[in-house]
Formats: C-alpha cells, sequence, structure tokens
C-alpha cells in the first residue's frame, strides 16, 4: 500500500519536487553514470544538450567528464523508446530494448516498406556490421555504409541509418566511443559485457519504479507517453511498485514520487530562489506528456517553437520555466543572455544574478 501525501501544493512547489527528483537541487549527483543510472534515460538525440544534461547535474563535472564516460563505456546512447536516442546506464539497455524495440518496429513498418527493408537485408546487413566491428573494433557510420553498399544495401534516402536503427534495436550493435561530435559503432556484446535480464512484467514494472521516483510527482500517463507503454499495461504494473513510492493528489489527478522527495514537504521544499540554465531537450520539461506544471501554456510555444519537437534552453526559476537563453557571439565577447517569455518582465535583481551564476557554471562545464 502507498503512503499518500494529503497536502496543498502550487504549480511551483510541483515544479521543484521535479527538481529535487532529478538532482537539481541540492547536492546533485555524485558523478556521471550515477546520474544517468538515476534518471534511468535522459534524452539525448542533441549529443552537446545531452552532455549539459548530465553535467548540470553533477556538481563539478565538466565536458569532458561526460565525453569520457561515453568513450569508456560506462554511459551509453541508443535508441531505447520513442525512436529517440537516449542516455542509459549500459547494463540497463538491453532489457529495455526487449520492452520498448516490437512496438517502436511495429511503427516504423510502413517506412520500412517505401524504403524496400526486409527481414532478410536486416540479416544481410548483421552479418556485415558484424564482421567489420569484429574483435572489438569500432566503426564509423560512413565505414558501415560503405560495407553495406558494397553488399548490396543501399543506404541512400535514410534507407541506410534505418537498417543501423534496426541493427542497435535487436542489440547487434551499439553507438560507442565519439569520434568528435559522432559516435562509431561497438558489438553490443563487445562493449556492453554486463547485461540484466528482466522479463516483460518484472521490466516494466521496474522501469516504472525509477521513472516516478527519477520524474517524479508524475503521473502514469506520463509515464506511458514517455516509455511508449500502453496505459493499460502500466496500470496492471503500478500494484508491484506502488509501495515504495508516495501518492499526491494535484488539481484531482494522483502523482507519484519518491519517499524521498516527498520528506521535502514536510519542511518546505527548497529551491525557492533557485535559476537553472537547463539545455535543450532536458527531462525536466521534455519528459512529461502535461508540462504546464513547469510550463505555462501560454508559452509552450517558446519552446517548442510550432511543436517541431526541438526544445530550445530554458530558463528555469524557482520550479517554473520563465524563459529562454543563449550563447551569443563568440571568443572573449561570448555571453550567455536570458530571454525572458515576457520582456515587459525582466529577471529582477536576485533572479538576475542567479542566472548569471547558472551561466557562469555552464561556462566552467565547457571548459574543463
Amino acid at each position: 500500500m502507498a503512503a499518500t501525501v494529503r497536502i496543498r501544493v502550487t504549480p511551483k512547489v510541483m515544479g521543484r519536487l521535479r527538481l529535487a527528483s532529478q538532482g537539481l537541487l541540492g547536492a546533485g549527483f555524485s558523478g556521471v553514470p550515477e546520474a544517468v543510472r538515476s534518471m534511468t534515460a535522459m534524452q539525448a538525440q542533441d549529443l552537446q544538450a545531452a552532455l549539459w544534461a548530465v553535467g548540470i547535474r553533477v556538481p563539478g563535472a565538466g565536458v569532458s567528464d561526460v565525453r569520457r564516460a561515453l568513450d569508456d563505456g560506462s554511459v551509453v546512447r541508443s535508441w531505447p523508446m520513442r525512436g529517440t536516442l537516449h542516455l542509459l546506464a549500459p547494463e540497463d539497455l538491453r532489457w529495455i530494448l526487449s520492452i520498448t524495440t516490437a512496438r517502436m518496429v511495429q511503427g516504423t513498418a510502413g517506412r520500412h516498406r517505401q524504403l524496400e527493408i526486409t527481414g532478410s537485408d536486416i540479416d544481410a546487413c548483421r552479418d556485415v556490421a558484424l564482421k567489420l566491428v569484429d574483435g572489438g573494433r569500432a566503426a564509423s557510420r560512413g565505414e558501415l555504409f560503405a560495407a553495406f553498399e558494397a553488399a548490396g544495401q543501399p543506404t541512400k534516402e535514410q534507407r541506410g541509418i534505418h537498417l543501423l536503427w534496426m541493427l542497435c534495436q535487436s542489440a547487434t550493435l551499439v553507438p560507442g566511443p565519439l569520434d568528435g561530435n559522432q559516435q562509431k559503432f561497438a558489438a553490443f556484446g563487445h562493449w556492453i559485457t554486463m547485461s540484466r535480464d528482466l522479463g516483460r512484467e518484472e521490466g516494466v514494472a521496474e522501469l516504472l519504479l525509477r521513472y516516478l521516483r527519477g520524474h517524479g510527482p508524475a503521473t502514469l500517463r506520463d509515464f506511458a507517453w514517455w516509455s511508449s507503454i500502453p496505459l493499460t499495461e502500466v496500470r496492471r504494473a503500478l500494484p508491484a511498485v506502488n509501495s515504495e513510492l508516495v501518492e499526491l493528489e494535484y488539481d484531482g489527478t494522483q502523482y507519484w514520487m519518491s519517499p524521498e522527495a516527498a520528506a521535502l514537504l514536510d519542511d518546505g521544499v527548497p529551491g525557492q530562489r533557485s535559476v537553472l540554465a537547463l539545455p535543450g531537450f532536458d527531462e525536466f520539461v521534455l519528459g512529461y506528456t502535461d508540462r504546464s506544471i513547469v510550463l505555462p501554456p501560454e508559452h509552450a510555444q517558446k519552446i517548442v517553437p510550432g511543436g517541431n519537437g526541438v526544445f530550445k534552453k530554458a530558463v528555469v526559476a524557482g520550479g517554473e520555466v520563465t524563459g529562454t537563453w543563449a550563447r551569443q557571439g563568440s571568443g572573449r565577447k561570448a555571453a550567455v543572455v536570458p530571454v525572458p517569455f515576457d520582456e515587459a518582465k525582466p529577471l529582477g535583481p536576485a533572479a538576475l544574478a542567479g542566472f548569471r551564476r547558472a551561466a557562469e557554471r555552464y561556462e566552467r562545464f565547457l571548459a574543463s
């Protein structure tokens, strides 16, 4: 039986609880692998944004620390859900793929027919790819595409990336070490030497628990969207984990979070004066189907212009998204500049000072 909190909270308090759950308040996480593992999966289609998404959660971390974790395999980047790149702990990738792959592949069936990709084509590319990365070698996308072409498998018009994606979905390949701002691909079994083995029912329950702990307060619908697991299956999984969570009713809806986050309500959730410069695509904004708690609906288009799926960098003050930010200029003239949603209401002195500290932290991250 889950514990239930019955207390009146405001949207900003809900936002600050999410900040706390995501390691964005207080001490954060002790290292890069811990941050990624605690978040379970962090959207990473934009590599530079993903590096900062991890770095902002690890006090003192530099961009080299996050890149090193990708290079040594203590963090991996692949397509575990929603057809989008995410960062994960290596031991989690295989069992999450076993839950999510079938639905993602089903969703691409029409496109694969257009591209004339068959099961036999994928098998042929699997043989080619495994020969190329044999013995622990990592191969670039270009090298893999050239090998596919030599084997009679066209790669133009996105056919190559779909073939490569299917090999990653089947745990044949995995993006491995960085090569500049691209990743080379390695054999899954060579790059990831230890994988957890969870059945579907157990795996869905674990994924639900970890999402709610790392993103809460959040709803079952939030998780169903985030994971692409059907809501009926999510509801069946809840009784297996709800004793490890705390339920909070807000605006007539049930939210779930960790006991540690709920305990912050006892003495007042900290972070009222916190100001953060979050990257685009950060889980604090993106990781929920309903973002209206932290992002006022009238300003949503300013974070995702035209609903095009490209999330801009966000200024978060006291648990609420209040604007965007950008790094302007270059060299000594470069500056990190806030862009409030309402130009008639610029940041006050305290908030502006907080933003400058956040910007300085970002600059230190890039320099180390």
